[in-house]
């Protein structure tokens, strides 16, 4: 014989519940997912378009409605327009624990991904491939942060590897080429070089030019010496971002 299920119970799946307590109960609401930041950020407007009913639950998950008189009790009104908008406002985001592991997975592996894009073995000065970043930053005992954005968290990743792992690892150099007139290269050249890791080559002639590896944090400390010392007379190029793999 089939189950019936009471006629004031409405099952939902596959949403973004939204939580507030007010009044000494707990109130939910049935979302889109990625729709609440979306409204939070003005970019949606449309109640319709966040919420897969329009209504208010004591329970989303048991598909029990709140009652008028509760909502009327908690919010000054009974109203569900102005009650949802007040709990879209305030309200906790509820995600599953499936759904925020599969999250905190993927975000994982996207800081290890730009990791890797950024740094490499310093005796090789090769990229390491993205799993072995993965057991670094297990070793090393980060803790990715899911309120964050990935490209937020490199850098602390990278030191807590630098730290507390055993991979040995650096941020992959950058490969400039600085051209100066010869006067101006002769006074700013030993600035330049305090700024370098490697000189590469440098030749004197007409022109003041020179090779080199640095930092990428340094390019703009040479862009704004050039700009303050030479008066658009220098220019500095770049020839390689990063290291990259020898696919040979």
């Amino acid at each position: 014989m089939p189950i019936q299920q009471p006629s004031n119970q409405i099952k939902l799946t596959n949403v973004s519940i939204v939580r507030l307590k007010k009044g000494g109960k707990r109130f939910e609401i049935a979302c889109y997912k990625n729709k609440v930041q979306e409204w939070r950020n003005g970019v949606e407007t449309s109640l319709d378009d966040v919420l897969q009913i329009s209504n208010v639950f004591m329970n989303v998950s048991k598909g029990e409605v709140a009652k008028s008189n509760d909502l009327q009790k908690a919010f000054g009104t009974s109203t569900v327009d102005d009650v949802v908008k007040e709990i879209l406002k305030k309200g906790e985001v509820q995600v599953a624990e499936k759904e925020r592991d599969h999250d905190l997975a993927s975000l994982r592996k996207e800081i290890a991904t730009i990791v890797a894009e950024k740094c490499v073995d310093p005796a090789t000065q090769r990229p390491y491939p993205v799993g072995m970043i993965e057991k670094a930053m297990a070793e090393a005992g980060v803790s990715v942060k899911a309120g964050k954005n990935a490209k937020s968290q490199v850098a602390e990743t990278l030191r807590l590897i630098q730290g507390h792992s055993t991979l040995p690892i650096q941020r992959a150099r950058m490969r400039v080429r600085i051209v100066l007139p010869a006067a101006e290269g002769e006074r700013l050249q030993e600035q330049l070089r305090a700024l370098a890791e490697t000189v590469e080559k440098e030749d004197k002639g007409e022109s003041w030019e020179t090779v080199m590896l640095i930092e990428p944090s340094q390019i703009r400390t040479i862009n704004e010496l050039l700009q303050k010392e030479c008066k658009g007379k220098g220019r500095v190029e770049t020839l390689t971002f990063a290291a990259t793999a020898d696919n040979n």
